[in-house]
């Protein structure tokens, strides 16, 4: 999958090739920083073992219900995704079969470049048809072009149709449909009439790119198609000849021709041709080919940072970094409009302390600007005016960062961009921008000179303050979601480091609260009252769930957190506090009905506590490595430290007798738990605490462990027995 520019940006999962398919996704239904929090794997550990199938089925629910026609191509990418496979596959077992995939790319000293991309595709079914019933092409317009110059079906009998002009349409990104101010950002699509099984369609894709904002630099990715799909992949990289470009590949994936041509045609050509024999992907996760002409990732966050950090020199020149921070921030005071002036001191009136002017000009950008969700650089970094978005209510997660930039007054903490990547450590590999995935706002809390005794330049040591994430509308303050933390984010600009690490842990701990008030009839029907409570990682899931999707569909939502609990039966009479209360714990209630619950024709009766199972740790070990030293060692992750407390009352029918069975006390250094069981008159209460202390432990206490989780689980499959009342 090769990406250029701002298409290096696309966040979904992909199984084959972007260019083999075209069929790309368009820009998901969710802010940017909701997207990365969800797409990527969640913590085993949630609320009540609220795994995968919450995030994914949620997701799916309420995306489809916003984003049904217009996010339709991406359906497409979804069914071939799922077609293939690891491994080659034989023509008949796919969907439709990619025969050649040809990408040929032509990079200008300037930076402009050129792009095209032949394919032919075989129809095999009608899953297939489906598939390619519509191509989208998602560009930049103010400096990129899509041209279509061919698309002709041939059919098995040898006849052929060419889909005429007509067909193409260029629309704004479903993203942007509302937020005019970035309908640069669009998709050309053409539509696939009379396409059927058996059919070949061919067609022809040219994307020239032109005075890139980050011009003359230039960067690119690919990977090779390893699922099978794709039969044959040529792929031709054209650079000119100067030094500034790195070019660095898969060692399993050699160019098979490398072409420098004499001084009347200066430039470098890297061609190859893959077949069937797929060869082995880079160990690390890196693309096959990457290529850069950042020298390195300072000079990348200095490019950024003129965009990022409006100020007339970089700080490093001349002075003390107080002093240049101080000019910095009167010239920023200069620049700032009497309305961006204006909602500054309304924002902050009447807050004293710097953390509450902070958190006061955070909730109002996170919650009051809606986030337009689009990926980091799809504007092709361009940002702008703070007076402009709050004119519009809506911007970027680029731009909100700018926003809460201008609205921090002068004299405040200094701000700064933090790019986080879709690798946590960024250190080690060819800088580009197509590594950097989310933009955070980070405070610093004071820097200290060090002075080298030989020059006036002076080099700074500051200390992180707040990391915040606007772009998810609900986080609360100083929250990052989990994918985004221990990470190392690119500083823009940087101080004394390039890079610095995100917090691991939350501001607070985490905590999960559950309670289940229920009764049990004559007739066997359980009736029941469910409360979750919740603070940290899962709270943040939740509160993002709640507040994408419509109120008439929570009901969807809880009765997937309902099954994820493992309760089964009718879901009704969902309430949940309001997403935007990030200063309080976030609240879910539902009231759940299973008609035969219990049957009280049988002489004795078992039934387990209606209490959640919480999601154990996985007891495989891992390799973790270092940021600061190339070392690594084997541990057992636990996730994030979390205190879970639940809690079930249930009221059975007059007469009914109870035996509860014997609670379980565990301890141990990094996590602890005990369970109570009572049974008095015709009620029966339970109580579970689950509290992990430690983030992880070495790989050589698995044995503890697997003891320790296997008396929890052991304690979760014990049952009350009930004697049904005499029979009347």
């Amino acid at each position: 999958m090769a990406t250029q520019f701002f298409t290096a940006f696309y966040t979904a999962p992909r199984l084959v090739n972007e260019d083999l398919v075209h069929t790309s996704c368009s820009f998901d239904s969710l802010s940017s920083s909701a997207r990365v929090f969800f797409r990527r794997a969640v913590s085993y550990r949630l609320a009540c073992a609220v795994g995968a199938l919450l995030v994914t089925t949620v997701l799916t629910a309420f995306a489809d219900a916003q984003t049904a026609e217009k996010t339709a191509p991406q359906d497409a990418k979804q069914d071939m995704r799922q077609s293939g496979s690891s491994q080659p596959a034989e023509t008949e077992k796919n969907a439709a079969q990619i025969e050649l995939l040809e990408t040929k790319y032509r990079f200008e000293s300037n930076g402009d470049s050129r792009k095209e991309v032949h394919t032919r595709v075989r129809i095999n079914n009608e899953l297939g048809v489906r598939q390619f019933a519509r191509l989208n092409f998602d560009f930049n317009r103010s400096f990129q072009a899509v041209e279509i110059p061919l698309v002709r079906i041939t059919h098995p009998s040898g006849g052929t149709a060419d889909i005429l002009p007509g067909a193409i349409t260029d629309n704004p990104n479903p993203a942007v449909v509302d937020a005019p101010a970035y309908q640069d950002v669009r998709v050309k699509s053409v539509r696939i009439l009379g396409l059927q099984p058996g059919d070949l369609l061919e067609y022809r894709v040219i994307t020239t790119t032109t005075h890139h904002p980050l011009a003359p630099d230039f960067w690119l990715d690919h990977t090779f198609d390893r699922s099978g799909v794709v039969t044959r992949e040529i792929f031709v990289l054209e650079l000119p000849l100067f030094d500034k470009a790195q070019v660095r590949t898969n060692p399993t994936t050699p160019a098979i021709s490398i072409d420098k041509p004499g001084e009347s045609e200066p430039g470098v050509t890297y061609s190859w041709d893959l077949g069937t024999a797929k060869p082995a992907a880079n160990t690390d996760g890196s693309p096959d080919v990457v290529i850069s002409t950042f020298r390195d990732w300072e000079h990348l966050s200095e490019r950024l940072g003129q965009i990022f950090f409006p100020i007339s020199q970089k700080l490093d020149i001349v002075g003390t970094y107080e002093e240049l921070s101080k000019r910095a921030e009167e010239e920023k005071d200069a620049r700032r409009s009497n309305e961006v002036h204006k909602k500054a001191a309304v924002l902050t009136q009447g807050s004293q302390a710097d953390a509450d002017k902070l958190r006061a000009i955070y909730d109002f950008v996170s919650q009051k600007i809606k986030t337009v969700d689009l990926p980091l650089g799809a504007t092709g970094f361009r940002t702008r005016q703070a007076e402009e978005i709050l004119a519009s209510g809506y911007a970027t997660p680029e731009d909100k960062y700018l926003l809460m930039h201008a609205l921090v007054p002068a004299g405040f903490y200094p701000v700064r961009a933090g790019f986080t990547g879709s690798i946590s450590s960024l250190s080690t590999r060819l800088p580009a921008p197509f590594w950097l995935r989310h933009i955070l706002t980070v405070t610093e809390q004071g820097c200290a000179d060090i002075k080298d005794g030989k020059r006036s330049i002076q080099t700074t040591h500051c200390t992180i303050a707040h990391w915040l994430d606007p772009a998810v509308e609900v986080a609360p303050f100083d929250v990052l979601p989990q994918t985004l933390r221990g990470a190392e984010a690119l500083i823009a600009p940087h101080t004394d480091r390039t890079f610095w690490l995100t917090p691991i842990d939350p501001p607070f701990a985490g905590q999960q609260n559950v309670h289940v008030a229920g009764a049990l009839s004559p007739d066997g029907k359980l009736v029941a009252r469910v409360r979750y409570t919740l603070r940290g990682d899962n709270e943040l899931l939740l509160r993002v769930a709640f507040h994408q999707t419509p109120k008439e569909k929570w009901k969807d939502i809880a009765q997937l957190l309902a099954i994820s609990d493992g309760f089964r039966g009718n879901i009704k009479n969902v309430t949940a506090s309001d997403p935007y209360a990030t200063k309080e714990p976030f609240t879910v209630e539902y009231e759940i009905e299973q008609p035969k619950f219990v049957d009280w024709s049988k002489k004795t009766v078992r039934i387990p506590a209606l209490l959640p199972s919480p999601g154990l740790p996985d007891v495989t070990p891992s390799t973790k490595a270092t940021v600061v030293a190339n070392s690594a060692t084997k541990i057992i992750d636990l996730g994030t430290p979390l205190e879970i407390e639940l809690d079930a009352t249930v009221t059975l029918p007059e007469g009914t007798t109870a035996l509860a069975p014997t609670g379980t006390s565990v301890e141990r250094d990094y996590a602890t738990f005990s369970s109570k069981y009572s049974a008095q008159g015709n009620t029966i209460h339970a109580t579970r605490k689950l509290h992990f202390v430690s983030q992880e432990i070495p790989a050589t206490r698995a044995g503890d462990l697997n003891a320790f989780l296997h008396a929890v689980q052991a304690d979760q499959a014990q049952l009350f027995t009930l004697q049904p009342p005499p029979q009347k």
